[in-house]
């Protein structure tokens, strides 16, 4: 049986936040455990819960707190938590803005309920989820990195099966695809992804996959 995926629905304008509520209590591996109507609200409910949240819906604007100064603290302050940016503006400079405070995906507010729902559940296993759009974004140097300018990718500083899981983690593999691929175990590539994460000093696999792209580990060529 599929883990349930825990979300939080973070959207000012309240029709909208109830109408995808009502749309994702009907799948079964998802569970909404808190609304919130701005930014605020939201960090406020991590400070307070035992259980982490595994997705958050973040609209990109609303009063108080918006949708991207709420990521950028959640990013840092709550790594593990994964935000998937949900918003009606569908322009390089957002797409750049969100991915560069920490988000894991970017879904436009015109998206289909099967396209939400996809995103969802591929966030959910593996960690992010970047379409041709915001993969070009990233390899196009739009979105900033605040990593050292060594450059960490040199021959001497990877091993080659580091090289191997981090392509196939930024084909959007999962880990038990990339161990079968490889011929190695779910655990051998987890280890290898948490060296990978240090290496590189990023706090998730979306940070991860931004830094290969722009360090041209890999290229959309390859995709």
């Amino acid at each position: 049986m599929s883990k349930t995926i825990k979300i939080i629905l973070a959207d000012d304008e309240e029709l909208f936040r109830k109408g995808i509520y009502f749309l994702l209590q009907r799948e079964k591996n998802i569970e909404i455990v808190f609304e919130a109507s701005n930014g605020n609200e939201v960090i406020e409910y991590l400070k307070k819960t035992d259980s982490y949240p595994d997705i958050i819906l973040m609209d990109l604007k609303m009063p108080f707190v918006s949708g991207i100064d709420a990521t950028r603290i959640i990013h840092k302050e709550f790594p593990v938590v994964k935000i998937i940016a949900l918003t009606s503006y569908n322009t390089k400079a957002f797409i750049a803005n969100m991915i560069n405070v920490g988000a894991s995906s970017y879904l436009v507010k015109s998206a289909t309920p099967k396209e939400m729902i996809d995103t969802i559940n591929k966030v959910a296993q593996k960690g992010f989820y970047y379409n041709e759009a915001v993969l070009q974004v990233i390899q196009d140097d739009i979105i900033a990195t605040d990593k050292s300018t060594i450059n960490l990718f040199d021959q001497e500083y990877l091993t080659v099966r580091e090289k191997e899981v981090l392509e196939l983690i930024c084909m959007q593999f999962s880990t038990h695809e990339i161990a079968e691929k490889l011929s190695i175990s779910s655990r051998t590539v987890e280890g290898h992804r948490n060296n990978l994460l240090l290496k590189t000093e990023s706090k998730n696999i979306a940070g991860l996959v931004v830094y290969a792209i722009q360090k041209k580990v890999v290229v959309l060529d390859t995709f």
